[in-house]
């Protein structure tokens, strides 16, 4: 049995390894990591306690840092470790893989385990960076098991979570697919949601007992950094300083015994969902998931687009028109149509979306244009990677213009469909708020070019939508950072941010077309 779990294993990370998308994800692992850590020089620091900053020592980067990966892999980490079931059911590989005599207890405790080796890895990329950037900015020696230990005791329960989750969403026909996607996200939220005030409001007393739910780690470390630093008032992930005031050293000595325990006990609660994916395993049966209807049976939003199929209809002018269109326009409203008519939920969502932005007083328009763009981001993040998953890569890489000119029209698809969520409320801004106005324009060409790029570079959906995901929470949860505000979403947005994501998004463009090229 050693020996098959093994062997299962091995095949799994290196199948995930040789990827392009993994070369990719550590790559942007990389750059996030280094724009996490932010450089004293420029009056921000990652831990502030009271108005001064806490110097850069291992124990301080470990924790800090450790503190962010928990929100950056709790959800990053989902979506790159969810699919393999899939591509399966598509490659025709799980017939094969159900006629084995291989159990599927078995076979779902070695995926998990290739699961948690592969996050496992990105992981140590991710310290390792650290660690680098530690010799450039940080204060005293690198202490590689101060790290480890933060890392292990921070970081190891949400990688056993994010791995049985991943197992159950991909073992578990209804929370196949895009819909299993969202759904994740918003209990990913929950959990934060509920753990973090608790853990917080809860500091200089008995460790709570909703610890023990605390997979992602944020509670725990507003625990420990507060225990070390004896104070309430501190900014974990960033803040400003004052320069005046003396730095503080933090101890190494972050964690007790008993919250050592409770992480540990909080890692094998973690992962009980792995438990229930072992009763729920498919086993590849024809009976319960069906190769052809596959992406129909795995999302919820399927259910709700089937009553909805009537609003389909709407969009059949639209193949007429590109029919009659040459190149590449007609292509780029054949790709809108197409995305439209297979989602009619997002033809009524657009309509109503439409509607109520002219309708609505100003003080409205927010709150519509999020909506629009939450639900953009999602539609459109399998747009340049439907052409891989059809397995019509090379047929629409044959005609005229090849893979660029397809590169080029998805792209624009892409703007396009963006505009027609929040192009109204743009519109009515531009009389308002003109720099707002400008925010979401940028911000819909930036996203665009981000979202063709991986999903052209990677050929999975899931890399944008995971880091798409991941602003939407973190914008909305720093609503005062101009630099995270693309769109405009809370009204920061400045001349220097619009620029940089404009740049961004040229750079992704550029980029993108450079690799279909070659």
């Amino acid at each position: 049995m050693i020996a098959v779990i093994k062997a299962l294993v091995a095949n799994e990370v290196r199948l995930r390894m040789r990827r392009t998308a993994t070369l990719v994800t550590l790559l942007a692992v990389i750059a996030i990591s280094w724009m996490m850590i932010v450089d004293p020089a420029g009056g921000s620091a990652l831990i502030v306690v009271g108005d001064a900053r806490v110097l850069y020592t291992s124990a301080t980067l470990a924790v800090g840092s450790a503190s962010l990966g928990c929100i950056l892999f709790g959800l990053g980490g989902f979506y790159l470790l969810r699919g393999r079931v899939a591509e399966d059911i598509r490659s025709g590989i799980g017939s094969v893989i159900g006629a084995t005599p291989v159990g599927d207890a078995l076979f779902v405790f070695s995926r998990f385990l290739g699961n948690v080796a592969y996050l496992g890895a990105m992981i140590m990329v991710f310290m390792l960076t650290i660690m680098a950037l530690h010799g450039l900015r940080g204060d005293g020696p690198i202490e590689p098991l101060v790290y480890l230990q933060n890392y292990l005791l921070l970081l190891g329960p949400m990688v056993l979570f994010t791995a049985s989750c991943a197992a159950l969403f991909d073992n578990w026909a209804p929370l196949m697919g895009k819909g299993g996607d969202v759904l994740f996200f918003f209990l990913w939220a929950a959990q934060l949601g509920m753990v973090v005030p608790i853990a917080t409001s809860a500091v200089g007393t008995a460790i709570p007992m909703i610890e023990l739910f605390d997979f992602n780690g944020m509670g725990a470390s507003m625990i420990v950094v507060t225990g070390a630093l004896h104070s309430t008032q501190i900014a974990l992930g960033g803040g400003d300083f004052k320069a005046a005031l003396a730095p503080v050293l933090m101890t190494s000595e972050l964690w007790t015994l008993k919250m050592a325990l409770m992480r540990c006990a909080a890692g094998l609660i973690g992962v009980l969902p792995l438990l229930v994916s072992m009763f729920l395993f498919h086993r590849f049966s024809p009976d319960r998931v069906k190769v052809s209807s596959a992406s129909k049976r795995r999302s919820p939003l399927a259910y709700v687009d089937t009553y909805l199929r009537p609003a389909s209809k709407l969009v059949a002018p639209l193949f007429r028109i590109a029919a009659r269109l040459p190149g590449l326009p007609g292509q780029v409203v054949g790709d809108v149509a197409l995305t439209l008519v297979t989602r009619p939920t997002a033809v009524v969502l657009l309509a109503g979306l439409a509607a109520a932005s002219l309708l609505a007083p100003q003080q409205a328009l927010a709150a519509l244009m999020i909506a629009g763009v939450a639900f953009w981001g999602v539609l459109v993040s399998d747009m340049s990677t439907r052409d891989f998953t059809a397995g019509t890569h090379d047929m629409t890489a044959s005609v005229k213009g090849g893979a660029t000119r397809r590169y080029l029209s998805q792209y624009a698809a892409t703007v396009v469909l963006g505009f027609m969520f929040s192009g109204v409320v743009a519109l009515r801004w531009s009389f308002t708020q003109p720099m707002r106005a400008l925010a979401l324009v940028a911000g819909v060409f930036s996203l665009s070019a981000l979202a063709t790029m991986f999903g052209r570079c990677s050929r999975t959906a899931r890399l944008f939508m995971a880091l798409f995901l991941f602003w939407v929470y973190v914008i909305l949860n720093a609503p005062k950072e101009a630099m995270l505000d693309a769109v405009g979403f809370v009204g920061v947005a400045n001349s220097h941010s619009i620029v940089a994501w404009t740049l961004a998004g040229a750079l992704a463009l550029v980029g993108g077309y450079a690799w279909n090229r070659r």
